[in-house]
């Protein structure tokens, strides 16, 4: 069977059809009520002029519709743009012009920045509205809403043949910079985020028709509950892969840990999938005390934002028997390395130290592949199944994906070294590393140093201009209630774990430090906070 999302889905459904795919909110779909819905979808979408190829974008909050929409949308053989909700006028004004979406399908609660923004959406000649409670008034003169579109339209599957070659695109905006979309081949995306390759053995399918036949063997329907807005990565493959093989996905629409906590208990969650100490750390102090069932969970999975050892031993701490595990990776690169933790060996030597997925290199200046226990330090890359590029933007298409000894590479920026073992530690990405008096300091090590003292609830690092070394650390930290924190205890608990040229040299105290809705620093706004308060 070749690798196309949408035919992967469609086996699903004649595999395992009357099982429970999604719940979200109030609502429930089976694999066959999805693929209804969805077929139903897709025919109301090439009524509207939808072609393969095509660009739809999805901006809404997590839902059905949003999961609905995905699977339609691929099954023309279009592509569909995550939008990310948080995104004012200006933000989104970009992200349009650059996608060149031909269709909306929004929330209805987003209508007036649908409708401030109409100038950057010349080639949109539609807008699908999901009715959410709110009374905002349609956007455009051809808005027309979800439900009565999906109504008029029918359920059956009649669509032409697809390709492996069939695109799917991931808008990223990163830890800086204006949003990218990335540029997969269905394919390549497969075997680098849905399955194809198990980042924990490294073991390849021969046919991914393999994974619905190895979830209908094994008589188990994992219940997941990926926490992040599906307008991130790690979430849409949490729903697209988990329907390979007949799982079931359970989705929240905002986080909120108390809300997830009763969701595991009445849902019987088993798999929780995280961003970092974004999400873990909130979550760990609502359960601590509580008297939630949590006895259905047995995995803790985080991936694309620092997830720190003393958060990690909180959760060991509170689930002895919890499997905890952290990956890294990249909208470029997909998975790239994957590693499980136990109680007592959560440290981390610079950033998290992960076995390499098949394919994950470090590349040095020279492009080069770095050999174990050398010592140097490059870009953590890979090879094999990559993207084709950013959409529109050559130029940072050749910046990130390079080729070298007849190899081509994505390269996103991650500094990296390949320890003796041939196991791979992430130090962070350059751009926002520090160099102070020629030393150069990755944020993510320091974040970790300071977020395990008792009185720090979250933090970001920077670097601000200093006269004498190039520059300064500067720690943005918010408190735990009723907790205060001197910059001198900072550095004392600090020093007990990382050097002493990494130790903060001033301490900026807020009372949010703002993240992007995945969970990832927004290290402009905290360099911001830290060069506001020289």
């Amino acid at each position: 069977m070749q690798a196309n999302l949408a035919d992967l889905f469609e086996l699903a459904v004649d595999t395992f059809g009357d099982r429970e795919y999604l719940v979200a909110g109030d609502q429930r779909r089976t694999y066959a009520e999805m693929e209804d819905r969805a077929n139903r979808l897709a025919h109301y979408l090439r009524s509207r002029g939808v072609r393969p190829g095509d660009h739809v974008g999805i901006y809404a909050y997590n839902s059905v519709e949003w999961v609905e929409s995905l699977w339609a949308i691929f099954k023309l053989r279009a592509v569909w743009v995550n939008i990310n909700y948080r995104y004012v006028a200006d933000e989104l004004r970009f992200l349009f012009g650059n996608a060149d979406l031909v269709g909306l399908i929004h929330g209805r609660e987003f209508g007036e920045r649908v409708a401030q923004v109409a100038d950057a959406m010349p080639g949109v000649h539609f807008s699908l509205v999901i009715d959410d409670g709110s009374d905002v008034p349609y956007p455009r003169a051809d808005s027309v809403s979800y439900e009565t579109a999906m109504a008029a339209a029918d359920g059956g599957r009649d669509f032409d043949p697809r390709s492996p070659d069939d695109h799917y695109i991931l808008y990223t905006g990163g830890t800086t910079g204006m949003p990218k979309g990335v540029v997969w081949r269905h394919e390549d995306v497969f075997y680098a985020l849905g399955g194809g390759i198990n980042p924990t053995t490294n073991e390849r399918v021969s046919d991914p028709s393999d994974l619905a036949a190895r979830g209908l063997a094994s008589g188990f329907q994992l219940t997941s509950l990926p926490i992040a807005p599906l307008m991130h990565g790690a979430s849409q493959w949490s729903v697209m892969g988990s329907s390979f093989q007949g799982n079931r996905v359970v989705l929240v629409s905002r986080f909120d840990p108390d809300q997830v906590w009763r969701l595991v208990e009445r849902e019987k969650v088993n798999l929780l999938f995280i961003t970092g100490d974004a999400m873990a750390r909130p979550l760990i102090e609502a359960v601590d005390g509580a008297a939630y069932d949590t006895s259905s969970l047995f995995a803790l999975a985080s991936t694309a934002a620092v997830f720190s050892p003393s958060v990690k031993d909180q959760f060991l701490d509170r689930f002895p028997n919890l499997v905890v595990s952290d990956a890294v990776g990249a909208s470029e690169t997909g998975a790239n390395g994957h590693i499980q933790v136990s109680r007592g060996h959560t440290a981390m030597k610079g950033g998290p130290t992960v076995n390499a997925v098949t394919g994950t290199v470090v590349l040095d200046d020279d492009l080069n592949e770095v050999a174990p226990g050398t010592g140097v330090i490059g870009k953590m890359a890979r090879k094999g199944h990559i993207p084709i590029g950013y959409y529109n933007d050559p130029v940072k298409t050749a910046e990130t994906f390079v080729s070298a000894n007849g190899t081509r590479y994505s390269m996103p920026g991650d500094f990296a070294l390949v320890e003796a073992d041939g196991t791979i530690t992430l130090l962070g990405r350059g751009s926002v590393s520090i160099n102070s008096g020629g030393e150069k300091i990755y944020p993510e090590e320091v974040e970790a140093a300071v977020k395990s003292h008792p009185a720090v609830w979250d933090a970001t690092v920077v670097g601000v201009p200093d006269d004498r070394w190039g520059q300064r650390v500067v720690a943005v930290v918010s408190l735990r209630p009723g907790a205060s924190l001197e910059l001198a205890g900072l550095q004392d608990h600090c020093r007990q774990t990382i050097a002493g040229y990494k130790v903060p040299r001033a301490l900026e105290l807020v009372d949010e430090v703002v993240r992007s809705p995945s969970g990832k620093p927004d290290y402009r706004w905290a360099a911001g906070v830290a060069a506001a308060t020289r």
